[in-house]
């Protein structure tokens, strides 16, 4: 079963493990993220680097498992202005 989280600013998803399962972004005016394997606001352990947000689009994370495990928590973190929605496990 996968959960989401609407985000317009950095913030803790999931403080333990997980899969991120997709990213939507529904809104944005020059905004980037970036992810991170972390229950807060450790950012050693990158998922993904800064990418930029684009309205409308839509990224999901395929493959065996459909998704890409984390085990420390997800953390994400966003700049400029914009409104995503991360769907997780």
């Amino acid at each position: 079963m996968a959960l989401y989280r609407y985000l317009t600013a950095t913030a803790n998803v999931k403080s333990s493990a997980g899969k991120l399962k997709g990213i939507f972004c529904s809104s944005s005016t020059s905004a980037t993220a970036t992810i991170y394997d972390s229950p807060a606001t450790d950012t050693t352990r990158t998922i993904l680097g800064v990418f930029n947000l684009t309205a409308g689009t839509m990224l999901m994370f395929s493959g065996d498992d459909g998704g890409v495990y984390f085990t420390n928590g997800l953390y994400v973190v966003l700049s400029g202005t914009c409104a995503v929605t991360i769907i997780y496990e």
